[in-house]
């Protein structure tokens, strides 16, 4: 398991309509602050506090399985505009299990990135592709490519 500390600094929230809605720094829009919302938005600070450039992250990146379109939560690139890492948001509330990495998997079959991250926000699991296989990581990957 990888220990994550999400940054001191707190996401953008506001009240419009009764709803609440937080900012997406990426996406630049206000978005229905879900609880899966949540973990997504506190992740992405987190990269950001990590040195992951903000311009090579793909937010809910549309992809096509088969028949089925599917939304990556967190795509990063590398400066050569190939997939870096995959990561799935779950929220708090949901266990990551064997069904959640068959998700990340499922994603991984369209975008070949070298490492699979799914968190739900209190949990962090990662995997670094190496030889056609994957390992766990007990770090989370520094961006330097």
């Amino acid at each position: 398991m990888i220990k994550i500390t999400f940054p001191k600094k707190e996401v953008e929230v506001r009240q419009r309509a009764g709803v609440k809605e937080v900012f997406d720094i990426i996406r630049k829009k206000w978005l229905h602050f879900s609880p899966e919302e949540w973990v997504r938005q506190h992740m992405i600070h987190y990269l950001l506090s990590k040195k992951y450039p903000a311009t090579l992250m793909a937010i809910e990146k549309e992809i096509k399985l088969g028949e089925l379109t599917k939304r990556c939560d967190i795509v990063v690139y590398s400066r050569n505009n190939t997939p870096f890492m995959i990561i799935e948001c779950k929220e708090m509330k949901v266990a990551l299990s064997q069904k959640t990495l068959e998700q990340v998997l499922r994603y991984h079959s369209v975008i070949q990135a070298n490492y699979l991250i799914i968190t739900n926000g209190f949990y962090c699991f990662g995997f670094q592709k190496m030889n056609g296989q994957f390992f766990e990581i007990d770090e989370f990957p520094e961006y330097s490519i």
